[in-house]
């Protein structure tokens, strides 16, 4: 399991490139960027090398978060996956493949597709000293065309990309990415309901197309979750003192709610049930809300039993777990 912080080669890195850089001038970058995002449109408002800077100061520690979160979840039910060669679609500043680097020893091959020049020339230079990722290949342009053109790859991942885009080429990303997965696609979105609702047809989808899924679901049936509730996970991850200066915030932390699905070519042994929220401790027992293989199933551990106690005590939002009755 590998950490939510930034491994410290790429911290030091991004350090490097923020010496002398404007907290202030940031902050109303990355304001502007968010805003634009939240808008429904996408990176084409980064168009300077301070604008990069701006984005991954607020956004790589949170991204990142969430991606070793979900690469965690992948490598927790498959530990024997060596993947070799990544394909990281809608790269940005590199982050999804420096989470990568970390989960998964065996990777000695990097990809990058993203049609933002801008952000292709930050990951380049916070890689080049990069132990692992110093010779990583960067095809700027657009990532449904490049696909067509770049050699299969052991895993594919894509963090924050499909919201981007239209429907339609929403479902032609994802036929385009599962088509170049030769063992599991990796999909990362935000941990809104319209976040999850991608991340369900794409799962349909892509189902539909042979594919297995190896994690959070323990199933290929459909989310039996109903509105207003709703599928994704929580990381919680510290924030830097310039990190807290960019956001104007106080406290020392920021969590990330995302959601996503890893999708394999063969199926998986066993899967465990998910927990889908914040277990309740109380004095009498454990509640807790798991998906399982059958259902949603509210699961309570009565504090008698106390091995069953004691490890459900451990339980978190997000934790593959062997459910209790």
């Amino acid at each position: 399991m590998i950490s939510s912080t930034l491994p410290a080669e790429l911290k030091a890195a991004l350090d490097a490139k923020l010496q002398g850089f404007s907290r202030t001038d940031a902050a109303q970058r990355s304001q502007k960027i968010s805003n634009t995002y939240r808008a429904g449109g996408g990176s084409g408002t980064i168009k300077s090398e301070a604008d990069a800077l701006a984005y991954a100061l607020a956004r790589m520690p949170a991204t990142y978060a969430a991606v070793a979160a979900s690469l965690n979840a992948l490598t927790e039910i498959a530990p024997d996956f060596a993947p070799e060669t990544l394909l990281d679609v809608g790269a940005g500043p590199g982050t999804a493949s420096w989470a990568a680097a970390e989960a998964f020893s065996s990777l000695h091959d990097f990809t990058l597709l993203d049609a933002n020049a801008t952000l292709s020339r930050l990951a380049l230079e916070l890689a080049q000293d990069s132990s692992r990722l110093a010779d990583c290949r960067y095809l700027p342009g657009d990532a449904g065309g490049n696909l067509a053109e770049v050699s299969p790859a052991d895993i594919v991942v894509a963090s924050y990309i499909i919201g981007e885009l239209g429907e339609g080429d929403q479902r032609a990303l994802a036929d385009a990415m599962w088509a170049k997965a030769r063992h599991a696609l990796v999909v990362i979105e935000p941990g809104t309901p319209a976040g999850t609702t991608r991340i369900l047809a794409l799962r349909q989808q892509l189902i539909a197309a042979g594919a297995f899924v190896a994690a959070p679901c323990p199933h290929e049936k459909s989310c039996p979750l109903t509105a207003p509730d709703w599928c994704h996970f929580s990381q919680r991850l510290p924030r830097s003192q310039a990190h807290r200066q960019i956001k104007g915030a106080e406290v020392p932390f920021e969590d990330e709610r995302f959601i996503y699905v890893a999708l394999t070519r063969t199926p998986l042994a066993a899967r465990p049930a998910r927990v889908l929220a914040p277990p309740d401790v109380g004095k009498a027992e454990i509640t807790a809300k798991l998906c399982t293989e059958d259902d949603v199933a509210i699961t309570r551990v009565p504090r008698r039993d106390k091995a069953a106690y004691a490890q459900a005590r451990r339980w978190r939002w997000g934790d593959a777990v062997m459910s209790e009755s």
